[in-house]
């Protein structure tokens, strides 16, 4: 069994990372879940959270808002709505993505933008912004 596996995180504006891990935290739409090396294959939707990659040299995190994870027993990739680094984001950032997700919405909110909503709102809370 190897001990690290390709990862990697892009989003429309860019490639955010492109590494060997040892694991992937990945916020999924039906539950949190880390692919590892030789991982059964899985396709995932992905819901507002924090990814966290561990490598060798320690961890690393990212803020995703949607999109997808595709998991190899090889590699991983997420293919994500938005993403960026956790470092960057900021409370300014988070609360203009809680009034899109609102105004996308309009008068009628249905189940799914309800969550979210709600995950945006509390993502702010999670890496402490």
């Amino acid at each position: 069994m190897a001990d690290t596996f390709q990862f990697d995180l892009v989003s429309p504006e860019r490639r955010l990372a492109s590494l060997e891990a040892k694991a992937v935290r990945i916020p999924g739409a039906a539950g949190d879940m880390t692919a590892m090396p030789d991982h059964s294959p899985l396709i995932t939707t992905l819901r507002p959270g924090v990814l966290t990659v561990e490598t060798a040299g320690g961890e690393e995190a990212y803020i995703v808002t949607g999109g997808f994870a595709e998991i190899t027993a090889e590699s991983t990739t997420v293919l994500a709505e938005s993403a960026m680094p956790k470092a960057e984001v900021t409370k300014d950032y988070l609360d203009g993505l809680v009034k899109q997700a609102r105004e996308a919405q309009g008068d009628t909110v249905s189940d799914t933008g309800a969550k979210l909503i709600a995950d945006l709102s509390s993502l702010g809370e999670q890496i402490g912004v």
